[in-house]
């Protein structure tokens, strides 16, 4: 806990089996308080993993529901539990655990309600191993959609996120898609409904066992990004209403 918050950390999971005892080792359970793995179908020996590593809450998959409906299932059993604040961070060993500190303090002291651990701040992308058509693409989306939103993010693209309570309960995240267009909804939702994100510098890795969306899914992506960002700002001059911005 952190100013009597209680901290959750929540793991989309996805054949994490070779990188989720390296990710976990370094979550700091000094403040952390409960962690969720959610198995979306694993091919692999994740959730061995999983209960060797001792990791209690262990949500299972009997199909496979996607990147945005295995966060789905995280957050609604993270707000089950009780939590203040959430932390989603990936099992891959991509994004570094020892952030959760900054994040959840940034959160914990009133400062902002939604915290991105940005990889284009900094130099941390490109040297991390970034692919360079994907730190283009990455700073092209992000352009547009800071122009359609109205906002000044450094990137919309980073999968390490931490929320208050307060923000999850409010947008409808469960109406959102199960894929990847899951993470760009829902920080649309989040600016429509008023709240502001803070950022943080993050290091990231990309290698062999990283998780990574082929050319033909990125394309995909893309352009759902183009329409996210194209929807809102219709809603916002009153051109179109969509259900994704009724809040609770």
């Amino acid at each position: 806990m952190i100013n009597g918050k209680k901290i959750v950390v929540v793991m989309p999971a996805y054949n994490a089996e070779k990188t989720l005892e390296q990710t976990y080792a370094e979550i700091p359970f000094d403040i952390v308080d409960e962690v969720i793995l959610t198995d979306d179908f694993s091919k692999d020996q994740t959730i061995q993993k999983a209960k060797e590593l001792g990791i209690k809450e262990i949500q299972i998959h009997q199909q496979n529901m996607g990147y945005g409906g295995n966060q789905k299932t995280c957050y609604n059993r993270a707000l089950e539990l009780g939590a203040d604040i959430v932390i989603m961070l990936h099992p891959d060993y991509q994004y570094s655990p020892k952030l959760i500190h900054a994040m959840s303090s940034i959160i914990a002291n009133d400062l902002y309600p939604v915290v991105l651990a940005s990889r284009i701040l900094g130099k941390g992308a490109l040297k991390g191993g970034m692919p360079l058509i994907k730190y283009v693409a990455n700073r092209f989306l992000t352009l547009i959609q800071n122009i359609l939103l109205s906002q000044k993010l450094s990137e919309y693209h980073s999968g390490y996120r931490a929320f208050s309570a307060e923000v999850l309960r409010k947008i409808n995240y469960n109406i959102n898609s199960d894929d990847f267009i899951f993470d760009n909804e829902m920080l649309a939702q989040i600016f429509y409904a008023g709240y502001e994100i803070g950022e943080v510098t993050c290091p990231t890795k990309y290698f062999e066992e990283a998780s990574s969306i082929n050319l033909y899914r990125s394309t995909i992506y893309g352009f759902g990004v183009l329409k996210v960002s194209l929807v809102y700002r219709l809603c916002r001059w009153g051109v179109m209403k969509s259900k994704q911005y009724l809040f609770r």
